[in-house]
């Protein structure tokens, strides 16, 4: 036989079918958030069981409690939060506050809401809804922008330095340099530019992909062409071009429909994660997928490294944004905005691990005839 209580309220719909009846305590008790009711007299009358956890006491010993005892909230200033409100003695039309951070001695920090309930509008206040919140994932979420702030302060300091000591010692004795040093000094001036103008075009583009504004424009790009291109900037830059293996699968045409600036952001990005987080020799490969007719035919470009790899359960985060690993001195932002720009061009991209234990990354982008014939 089963118990009465155990047996959800149902009621009878327009159509005859049986209708669930939501229960609130059953919903507040799953709520994520701990929740206070304080009634008139401004004593807690309910409370919730994550309200329990977050101030660690059990409601028997808060219930009917006054509320500035059981949750004595400080504003940043010292100040006691209820004085500074006070929900029963301000302006008779408030209806609460949004979310704010205060500190409940003891206990830490907490995010808390607050809403104020009367029967009739200027009339009373009947109830006190109070709604907290733990900052830890505010916080997490701080630390990491509070550290791509520091990185990238470094990554923008190094090429400034570079740029101001070199171009003030040619200001001021560009006479006593011969020209092929003026020369260097010039080149590294302009390697330095273009250093902080990429950097600052990424953090841009970051930006776009989080408001969804990303805009590509694309049009038929020699694939093969453009990584040979990279490959022969990096030796020129000093590269060793033993360090870069490059295969291409047999086709006729390996062309793909994409902007072709933002094609040369994902190889960079691509060969500079291989070249800096990993080891050995990078691998570079381009292939066109067969699939059956009618359907989008793909050119697949992967990268490959000989380093340690990544363990298989950081693959859900590689691509998410300001993660490192266990590798530091860089934005973070690189994978992400892969994700991003290929996501942006209706491709896919993934990673796993290379023949020789290093990272294994594979970018699929639509080939070019099906964007034409289409």
């Amino acid at each position: 036989m089963t118990d009465r209580d155990d047996v959800p309220e149902t009621t009878s719909g327009a159509d005859g079918q049986a209708e669930r009846r939501v229960d609130p305590a059953q919903i507040l008790a799953v709520m994520p958030d701990g929740v206070l009711v304080v009634g008139a007299d401004q004593r807690v009358v309910f409370l919730n069981p994550r309200a329990e956890r977050l101030l660690g006491r059990l409601a028997s010993d808060i219930l009917c409690t006054p509320v500035r005892d059981a949750l004595p909230l400080v504003e940043p200033g010292g100040m006691s939060w209820w004085d500074c409100f006070d929900p029963w003695g301000g302006i008779s039309i408030r209806t609460g506050h949004r979310e704010r951070m205060l500190h409940l001695p003891g206990r830490g920090h907490f995010l808390v809401t607050m809403s104020i309930v009367r029967h009739r509008r200027g009339g009373p206040v009947d109830q006190v809804v109070v709604i907290l919140r733990d900052t830890e994932q505010r916080r997490r979420h701080e630390a990491g922008t509070a550290e791509l702030i520091s990185v990238v302060a470094h990554e923008l300091r190094s090429p400034l330095t570079s740029i101001k000591a070199f171009s003030g010692t040619l200001l001021r004795r560009w006479e006593r340099f011969s020209e092929p040093q003026r020369l260097l000094m010039m080149q590294t001036i302009e390697a330095d530019a273009q250093r902080l103008s990429r950097l600052l075009s990424e953090l841009l583009d970051v930006s776009r992909i989080d408001a969804s504004r990303l805009r590509v424009t694309p049009r038929p790009v020699d694939l093969r062409q453009a990584v040979t291109a990279h490959i022969d900037r990096y030796v020129v830059s000093g590269h060793d071009r033993a360090k870069f293996s490059w295969k291409e699968a047999f086709s006729p045409r390996q062309e793909v429909w994409a902007d072709a600036d933002r094609l040369d952001q994902i190889i960079v990005n691509l060969v500079d994660n291989a070249l800096k987080h990993g080891g050995g020799t990078v691998s570079i490969e381009t292939a066109s997928v067969p699939v059956p007719q009618g359907e989008t035919p793909w050119v697949t470009l992967t990268v490959e490294d000989e380093g340690e790899g990544i363990d298989p359960e950081n693959y859900p985060l590689i691509f998410e944004k300001f993660w490192h690993g266990s590798h530091r001195g860089s934005t973070g932002l690189g994978l992400y905005l892969v994700k991003g720009l290929v996501e942006a061009h209706g491709g896919r991209v993934s990673v796993g691990r290379a023949a020789g234990g290093g990272a294994r990354f594979m970018v699929s982008l639509p080939a070019a005839e099906s964007a034409l014939v289409g």
